[in-house]
């Protein structure tokens, strides 16, 4: 313990040098203009940087890669609270809870929120890096493929059996995620899937389209469908701060998700959308007034934001000390670390101590520049919902187009694009969640890889997913999870004759 605080000292020291404080400001700037425009994400700028960094000092770029990572991270946020179209998979959460609050003319307060829980999930993350980081890369090397995938089936159960009036909907709504998931080759036999004979579909649908598409694109078409029925009215910015009551319901929020995300960042399961679900779950299960969700509950910002901060430091751990990378930008940032001819792994602290502490400690100091960036901006940037909205959503179509077509440069994206649209606004008409399709979308092609590895391995035997005390430690959850509102409704239709029937 004390040797880490000392080293983490000596990497303060190097990370506060006015070249390395350069670098963190850099990259914290370009990882918000990053996140706000969809489709970017900060695995393709740091993929786009790395020959621009190649003639850098390590410690220099890794320090302005870290900076675009977390920046990216609130600027996905951002776009995903004012204009319901999330920059980044990990700020879908945001546009669940976000957006109904910026249309409240609550969006200054929902972006504080954002931001306070980046911080903190940041900083929890930070320090989880510094402590616990060998301790969650060996627990990370002992789960096998059944307890992955279990932890999957948790996520697509828990998610969608709390969201929406009807469970029929939520599972008819993670049904279509999971088809669109399907698009692309099998994964064994190389064989085509709902591609149409289309070969750009050959590798499936990139999440980002389908994040903007039912989201952004969805959205549009629908407030264009019921423009006319309604006057048009200006959204007010609202306070520029968050009031005795929003603290209220943040403050544990804010405490709970860093440890939701750090959990999960640090395995292969899912990384910052799991424990963003994971998180919003969690919080309207705990929350004294659920029926706000849905419809624009503080909290369901602040926890899984703060969530998928500290998913990131969690991702960052296990790529340092067990060269794992976990999500598309650590693996980007271990190409960059292989780059300069630096293996990451157990020996990593030992063989470069001062680059990775450097590291670490500018984690700290990026944080805190994000925070005093974005915190006074708040109301700026909540100004947007002050547009007439037909400009506003023609806007986000332009860019939503941008951001789907920046994504691979395929033409048949826009297309892609547009379909998906269309099926978000049909989801909305019928009253089918959006987020349990966003799920089947992202974690079901995880969830096929681990149950077909785990079949792999036993020889098709079906038992060795329940073979770990982890795995069934889980689908006990799923069990419970799934009969509890059925035994309540039984246990109250008993206890309503006996009150019936009492005398007066």
């Amino acid at each position: 313990m004390l040797d880490s605080f000392t080293s983490l000292m000596g990497g303060f020291s190097a990370a506060l040098t006015p070249g390395n404080l350069l670098f963190a400001a850099i990259g914290v700037l370009l990882g918000t203009a990053i996140g706000v425009l969809p489709g970017i994400g900060p695995a393709m700028a740091v993929a786009l940087l790395l020959p621009v960094t190649y003639a850098f000092d390590p410690t220099g770029a890794f320090i302005l890669f870290a900076g675009i990572y977390f920046g990216a991270m609130f600027g996905g946020s951002t776009t995903s609270i004012l204009l319901n179209t999330p920059g980044e998979s990990a700020s879908v959460i945001a546009a669940i809870e976000g957006n109904p609050m910026a249309r409240q003319g609550r969006g200054a307060q929902a972006l504080a929120a954002a931001a306070i829980g980046h911080f903190i999930g940041g900083i929890v993350g930070a320090i989880g890096i510094v402590l616990l980081a060998p301790l969650v890369a060996s627990v990370a090397v002992d789960i096998g493929a059944p307890d992955y995938f279990a932890i999957m089936v948790l996520a697509f159960v828990a998610v969608t059996a709390v969201l929406g009036t009807s469970r029929i909907r939520g599972f008819a709504a993670l049904a279509i995620g999971l088809t669109i998931g399907l698009v692309g080759l099998d994964p064994i036999s190389g064989q085509p899937r709902l591609t149409f004979g289309v070969p750009q579909l050959a590798d499936g649908i990139d999440v980002i389209i389908v994040a903007v598409g039912l989201f952004a694109v969805g959205e549009a078409l629908w407030v264009a469908a019921h423009l006319r029925r309604k006057k048009d009215q200006v959204i007010p910015v609202g306070r520029p701060w968050l009031s005795r009551e929003d603290l209220r319901h943040t403050w544990k929020p804010w405490l709970r998700g860093p440890f939701i995300g750090f959990t999960f960042g640090s395995i292969p399961a899912g990384g910052a959308e799991m424990s963003t679900f994971m998180s919003y779950v969690t919080e309207r299960k705990l929350s004294k007034r659920p029926e706000l969700f849905g419809k624009g509950a503080i909290e369901g910002v602040a926890g899984p934001e703060a969530a998928a901060s500290a998913s990131s430091a969690g991702t960052l751990s296990t790529m340092l000390t067990l060269g794992l990378p976990t999500t598309a930008i650590a693996a980007v940032m271990l190409a960059a670390f292989q780059q300069f001819g630096i293996q990451p792994g157990p020996l990593l602290f030992v063989n470069e101590p001062d680059l990775v502490w450097t590291l670490i400690a500018s984690l700290f100091i990026g944080l805190v520049l994000l925070l005093v960036l974005n915190l006074p901006l708040a109301p700026v940037w909540a100004k947007l919902l002050q547009i007439p909205r037909p400009y506003l959503y023609a806007g986000i179509l332009f860019f939503a187009c941008v951001g789907a077509y920046a994504v691979s440069g395929q033409p048949v994206d826009l297309i892609v694009l547009l379909v998906i649209g269309g099926i978000g606004f049909l989801m909305r008409r019928y009253g089918l969640p959006v987020l349990p399709a966003i799920i089947g979308v992202i974690l079901g092609p995880d969830a096929e890889l681990q149950l077909r590895r785990s079949l792999q391995i036993a020889d098709g035997d079906w038992s060795t997913l329940v073979s770990t005390p982890l795995s069934i430690i889980v689908y006990l959850v799923i069990a419970a999870l799934l009969l509890f509102p059925v035994v309540r409704k039984v246990v109250g239709r008993r206890n309503t004759p006996e009150k019936e029937s009492t005398p007066v």
